[in-house]
């Protein structure tokens, strides 16, 4: 059977119907990121989320599906870091990759104490309905832009080319990972978090390096170990 094709007013209907969504959605995030702010805690009810998002208690439901898909979307909500990214311009693939770790990490140092709430509630997987930090499409995007600045540094002669850029990836993945679980836990201070998953970067790529990409990467190293030696005064990104 031959179905017959949309009318201007049905596409556009559509169309409206999607950018309601959106901006229903974009205001349930909005308001779940408010009220973590101001309670300090995940521990909020679908209830709470919708009546300061000003929908019906259904919505969120049908936009997410539960609260922890809010509380993960809360999360996922880079504000303007795809941006930010998009106009890095260091001289070379190496300067990029600690650019784009030192902008990603801006967030958490700038707002610790409120970025320390959703990790600790992301990586409890003891509740039946989190999805955790590890959804498909936040791994791929991800993935995919750190192995494109590898393959960068490659594509330059700053890294080995018999090394696979995935598994430089995920090894700079899993690194950063454990490094913000210990954060998340406060056994890494947050003046500390920055030094000290660059230094760590600085080293796995070192194992990797040419001849020129360890030019690069060896004052960075010495750079980020004597920054971790230095007594800092105390402020508000100590803790």
């Amino acid at each position: 059977m031959r179905l017959e094709p949309k009318t201007i007013e049905e596409v556009q209907d559509q169309s409206r119907r999607e950018l309601g969504k959106a901006a229903r959605r974009s205001r349930i995030v909005r308001a779940a990121r408010d009220l973590i702010r101001e309670t300090g805690s995940t521990e909020l009810s679908m209830r709470m989320i919708a009546k300061s998002a000003g929908v019906s208690l259904t919505t969120p439901y049908n936009l997410f599906g539960s609260k922890w898909a809010v509380v993960l979307a809360v999360f996922e909500d880079e504000r303007d870091f795809a941006a930010r990214f998009a106009k890095l311009s260091a001289p070379n693939a190496l300067d990029r990759i600690f650019d784009a770790h030192a902008l990603a990490m801006s967030y958490f140092i700038n707002d610790p104490a409120f970025y320390r709430t959703l990790w600790r509630a992301l990586l409890n997987t003891q509740g039946g309905d989190t999805t955790g930090l590890a959804t498909p499409e936040r791994l791929k995007r991800n993935k995919d832009a750190w192995r494109s600045l590898i393959e960068q540094a490659q594509a330059e002669g700053l890294l080995e080319r018999w090394v696979s850029p995935d598994a430089l990836e995920q090894a700079l993945s899993c690194f950063a990972n454990g490094a913000m679980l210990s954060w998340a836990m406060g056994a890494l201070k947050t003046q500390d978090l920055l030094p000290s998953t660059s230094l760590g970067y600085a080293l796995t790529l070192r194992g990797a390096a040419t001849i020129a990409g360890a030019r690069l990467l060896e004052p960075r190293i010495e750079h980020y170990q004597d920054g971790l030696k230095r007594p800092r005064r105390r402020g508000r990104h100590s803790a």
